[in-house]
């Protein structure tokens, strides 16, 4: 509060955070490029995020598909890297320590 916002100092932090596997930094970093008018880019940044299992990745590139900044075969990819991301993501042993450390699993 009070501090101007610096848009090159947050593309610096979340590009070296992106560069380090954080999903949302990533897709944040699709925003920035969105907001700039740089569409290409934008794609691209939520292509790797969906392929990361970030959900709102997916929706972002059905909008960009549907406005039609981004392909049918962009798009596709999208969706098929992120069920692939979540399929790869469970397993009985995630199961397990959900259960472990809730006492309600199915709360999530």
């Amino acid at each position: 509060v009070g501090v101007q916002q610096d848009d090159a100092k947050v593309a610096h932090f979340w590009t070296k955070a992106a560069m380090q596997g954080h999903v949302l930094a990533r897709a944040n970093l699709g925003w920035l490029e969105r907001k700039k008018g740089n569409d290409d880019r934008a794609v691209r940044h939520y292509l790797i995020s969906a392929k990361m299992g970030h959900e709102r990745s997916v929706e972002s590139i059905k909008d960009a598909f549907m406005a039609g900044i981004a392909t049918k075969v962009q798009y596709a990819e999208a969706l098929k890297g992120y069920q692939d991301a979540v399929e790869e993501m469970k397993s009985r042993d995630r199961y397990e320590a959900k259960v472990y450390q809730s006492p309600n699993p199915y709360a999530n």
